[in-house]
């Protein structure tokens, strides 16, 4: 398998429609984690994504006769836009089946070379079904966006160019993973000509399906998967691609949403280009692995992997960006409601600046702040300034690390009630034209919506965090009807951000 898929790499054809792209130093990220970082751009590719090596190769690989009755691909991202703009220069016509979430940016690129923009259903496995059904009508050739042969190989020309590039030292490839084709590609190369170099794959903490796959020892289907880093959500990884990641992946980095926007802001600072999710995971990871090996004096490589970010993302990246770079803390503090408990509570944080500071007057009761602080030193630091806040007789949570805090709470602070009966949930669903007005219509009237907050990312999901009342012998009732709306929730009555900021 070693040798035919290095063959088939070699002789891919991919520069009919890519470019080779660069392979750029790091230099501010270098200097600050004490490591050589090398970035392949694969952001510069014509669709800004290296998913036009593995479209075209798939497709100028069809049989003539195959090719002419037309081509067809789910997708609700850069395989589409891949696939597209691989058809446009064959001259095949292509059908591009894509979620209605799909960011109007990314359905007009399709269309814009060529491509039919078909949109159906609320995510991609709706969008499958549909392409499997465009095949029996009309007799198309499903193009798989990683789980096919052709693919794979054109994937793994971007591990031709890095090796030839940086022929010297090299002691670690980070690659991002969603469905195993980058990966499955460039590994099968890299561990064929240099064994030695390290191939290391980044997930989202929340996708991980090579990761579950690889301690399972077979693939599994992950029940559900994060949202963020949408470029690599996907619940199961290929069948192809593992046989090949089981061979040649030395290990699995896992990421959270903070650190992703993190590298996303790190990926800026250097290249003044800003990476969508998914490709700047392998920064992300790359951080990481340095962290956790306290690595120094190594040379490290990342695939940037795409571009295609939402602008109205950015708000969202920005906000989390210092979090994940271990540059803000994220604080909840009782104050006793009295003159000068603000200004004494600030002498006591000394010279370190605030960030963020939310607060509202709650007569009878002490106050409670929510509180953003510019950290200099990292977790550590963090650790040191929740000591020294507890030594000077503060009660303290640190929310850094809570997800209902982040995302929901720093908007609401300021209403506090002791609600009868009140549960509360935090919901993802797909976030299109009426889609808000859909969510409040599926919820049942019996019940007294007594919390609500939305807004939105930009994203392909709305966030809503939603409070209820329900007496306790028709909660069963309850989760049979979130369960039949199909969207994911959790269950947040005992976040402490939620007791300290929302409940009585």
């Amino acid at each position: 398998m070693h040798n035919e898929y290095v063959k088939k790499i070699l002789k891919a054809k991919v520069y009919d429609v890519a470019i080779e792209t660069p392979l750029d130093d790091a230099s501010m990220l270098s200097e600050r984690i004490g490591n050589r970082v090398l970035l392949k751009r694969e952001d510069l590719q014509p669709v800004f994504s290296f998913k036009i090596r593995g479209a075209y190769n798939s497709m100028v690989n069809l049989p003539v006769a195959l090719r002419e009755k037309g081509v067809v691909c789910a997708s609700a991202g850069n395989h589409a836009q891949g696939v597209a703009l691989a058809a446009q220069k064959l001259g095949v016509k292509a059908w591009i089946v894509m979620p209605k979430t799909t960011p109007e940016i990314k359905v007009e690129s399709v269309k814009a070379r060529g491509g039919i923009a078909v949109l159906h259903g609320d995510s991609y496995d709706d969008a499958y079904q549909h392409a499997m059904k465009l095949v029996e009508e009309k007799g198309l050739t499903f193009l798989h966006p990683f789980d096919n042969p052709d693919v794979i190989a054109g994937q793994g020309t971007v591990a031709v160019e890095l090796l030839s590039q940086q022929s010297g030292e090299l002691d670690a490839v980070f690659i991002p993973v969603g469905g195993g084709g980058l990966i499955a590609g460039m590994a099968a190369y890299i561990k064929y000509l240099r064994p030695e170099v390290k191939v290391i794959a980044v997930e989202p903490v929340d996708s991980a399906c090579l990761d579950a796959a690889l301690k399972a020892n077979s693939r599994v289907i992950l029940k559900e998967v994060g949202i963020f880093a949408d470029g690599v959500a996907v619940k199961q990884i290929g069948e192809e691609t593992f046989k090949l990641a089981q061979q040649f992946v030395d290990e699995v980095v896992t990421v959270n949403t903070d650190e992703i926007c993190a590298a996303i802001k790190d990926n800026f600072e250097d290249t003044r280009v800003l990476a969508e999710p998914a490709g700047a995971l392998s920064i992300a990871g790359l951080k990481k692995y340095v962290q956790q090996h306290q690595l120094k004096g190594k040379t490290l490589a990342a695939v940037v992997s795409g571009a295609n970010i939402n602008f109205d993302r950015l708000r969202h990246v920005a906000e989390r960006a210092e979090v994940g770079e271990q540059r803000e803390a994220i604080l909840a503090v009782k104050l006793p409601e009295e003159k000068g408990a603000y200004r004494r509570f600030i002498e006591v944080m000394g010279r370190r600046a605030i960030t963020e500071f939310n607060y509202r007057f709650n007569p009878g009761h002490d106050a409670v702040v929510y509180v953003g602080v510019r950290l200099t030193e990292g977790n550590q630091e963090r650790q040191q300034l929740l000591e020294l806040l507890e030594g000077e007789g503060y009660s303290v949570i640190d929310m850094t690390d809570n997800e209902l805090a982040k995302m929901h709470v720093r908007h609401m602070v300021g209403g506090r009630e002791d609600v009868e009966d009140e549960r509360v949930y935090r919901f993802e669903f797909p976030e299109r034209p009426g889609a808000l007005s859909n969510f409040l219509a599926k919820m049942k009237a019996r019940w007294n919506i007594s919390l609500f907050h939305y807004r939105n990312h930009g994203a392909a999901f709305g966030r809503v965090l939603l409070g209820i009342q329900v007496p306790k012998e028709e909660i069963a009732q309850l989760h049979a009807s979130l369960d039949e709306l199909g969207y994911r929730y959790t269950e947040e009555a005992d976040n402490p951000a939620y007791k300290a900021f929302l409940a009585g």
